[in-house]
């Protein structure tokens, strides 16, 4: 045989005993594995029996421990609720015992009241019963006395020649005529003893208030004359075809009168703040020289500017003369504005701070709030210079500004009744009233228009000729008093008087005048016999 097929041969045998042998091998090193996996499943069973007998015990032990100490808790919250228990119950029955004791106390009153009503019934039955018997015996008595009035009455109908309707009618006239002379001549003492003592200390307080208070007065018109240095200015105003003039009227709102008065041109306007505005804007631009219209616009802003800078100063300098504090800034400023309105030619600034210091002084005489009466009587007319129109009257329209710049309630209401628009709910508020005439009702305080003058006086005199028995009437000493010429046939002595009382009352009603209107009603008789 070949030697290699030998040696390959016994490669193989040899390659088949090892691994017979190999097999052999590893069924006995598992065997040996398997009886240590053995061994050692055996010791951990043994050892987690032992730990698990361990924490069996000393879970037994632990819920032992919190048994234990949840019945512990169990009787002390059991100790607690019966205690509350019993304490709540005791409160209850003492409760109940005290309901118990009120209710026999309520049960003794309640019976002892049954016994006092029960015994009043018996005393009202006793009296009811006594006053039916006397009203048994007032009504048998009535009869008798109706029939004697009716025996009475019949004798003084048959002896008079009158029925008893007729005589009570007779009676009730002469009663009345009676009543109303009584009436009438106590009506006129008392009136005169209210006017004695009333005019006494009025003018007492008045005469006291004006000769603390004196007051120059100003009076303006709605124009201003403008001085110039020379005439030959007025050509340098109207400009070329006018222009500069017509500038000057659009900037402002005024118009320019350039007439034939020597170094002087008017400037017309209702409105005083615009005149001025225009008087100062012309004062500026002839001191400069330069006029055209760019030159005039910026002019009348700069001024505009200033003269509103210029109120406010004004303002604050008069609220602080007049020791006023606390003014709201835009009452300042219409204060100010004050300076350049007028009523009546009656320059308002002026007006109102103679009537604050009349109201100051009339407050201190009658012991009422002098700082509001003061602050009231400055701010009476403010209603007359605010910028906007409005249709409410100047009394109102100051007001509605007074309360909008939180001022006292009282100043709200005496601004707004110094007219008698609405009522006068505050002591101070007559005296804003009566201050206020004072202060136009003074010599050359005033002046009035015309026409308004003529028909107050028309108005005066056909009013009194509206009554019966009036001949004629005149209006004289400017419509301060008022007389009536009576015809003597229809009116007598009494119906005089009550024809003075009237017309003084239907003049208050009726009509707005300065001051006060007195009237005064003749009655002449007179018997005219020509001898022959």
């Amino acid at each position: 045989m070949n030697p290699m097929i030998i040696t390959i041969i016994a490669s193989v045998i040899c390659l088949a005993v090892g691994l017979v042998i190999g097999k052999i091998l590893s069924k006995s090193k598992a065997k040996v594995i398997d009886e240590a996996a053995k061994k050692e499943a055996e010791l951990i069973i043994s050892n987690a029996k032992a730990k698990s007998d361990t924490f069996f015990e000393k879970a037994k032990a632990k819920s032992e421990s919190i048994k234990q100490s949840k019945i512990l808790e169990t009787r002390e919250n059991f100790i607690q609720k019966k205690a509350k228990f019993e304490e709540e119950t005791s409160e209850r029955k003492e409760r109940l015992r005290q309901k118990e004791q009120q209710f026999k106390e309520n049960q003794q009153s309640i019976s002892k009241k049954i016994e006092e009503n029960s015994r009043k019934e018996k005393e009202l039955d006793a009296l009811k019963s006594n006053l039916s018997e006397q009203v048994e015996l007032m009504s048998i008595k009535k009869e008798k006395v109706d029939k004697q009035h009716e025996e009475f009455v019949s004798k003084l109908e048959k002896i008079s020649n009158l029925s008893a309707t007729d005589a009570k009618e007779e009676l009730i006239d002469t009663l009345k005529k009676e009543a109303k002379t009584d009436a009438m001549s106590h009506i006129k003492q008392i009136m005169d003893d209210a006017k004695a003592q009333a005019n006494k200390e009025a003018k007492k307080i008045v005469i006291q208030t004006i000769q603390r208070t004196a007051a120059e007065h100003a009076i303006e018109n709605t124009v201003s004359v403008f001085n110039l240095e020379s005439d030959d200015q007025k050509g340098q105003i109207i400009g070329r075809e006018g222009r500069n003039i017509r500038a000057i009227e659009a900037a402002t709102g005024c118009e320019i009168v350039v007439d034939d008065t020597p170094e002087a041109i008017v400037i017309s306007g209702y409105d005083p703040i615009r005149r001025e505005i225009a008087r100062l804007s012309l004062q500026k631009l002839t001191a400069d020289g330069r006029i055209h219209p760019a030159r005039i616009e910026e002019v009348v802003k700069k001024t505009t500017k200033q003269l509103n800078e210029h109120l406010m100063e004004i303002g604050e300098r008069t609220v602080i003369d007049m020791g006023i504090s606390g003014l709201h800034p835009e009452l300042v400023r219409y204060v100010g504005r004050m300076r350049f309105r007028s009523s009546y030619g009656q320059n308002l600034l002026q007006h109102s701070r103679e009537t604050a210091n009349l109201c100051a002084t009339m407050a201190a005489e009658l012991g009422l709030n002098v700082k509001l009466a003061k602050r009231a009587g400055l701010l009476h007319d403010i209603g007359k210079v605010p910028d906007e129109e409005s249709e409410l009257s100047h009394a109102l329209l100051g007001m509605k500004l007074c309360e909008k710049y939180g001022e006292h309630p009282a100043v709200c209401n005496a601004v707004g009744a110094h007219h008698d628009e609405m009522e006068m709910r505050y002591a101070i508020s007559p005296i804003i009233q009566a201050c206020d005439a004072i202060s136009g009702a003074r010599p050359g305080a005033r002046r009035e228009v015309m026409e308004s003058y003529l028909e107050r006086i028309k108005e005066l005199e056909t009013l009194a000729l509206e009554y019966e028995g009036v001949d004629k009437a005149y209006a004289i000493q400017a419509g301060r008093e008022l007389r009536v010429i009576v015809e003597s046939g229809k009116v007598d002595d009494k119906r005089s008087e009550e024809l003075s009382f009237e017309i003084s009352k239907k003049i208050e009603e009726e009509m707005t005048y300065p001051g006060q209107v007195k009237v005064t009603v003749i009655r002449e008789m007179r018997a005219v016999t020509v001898a022959r």
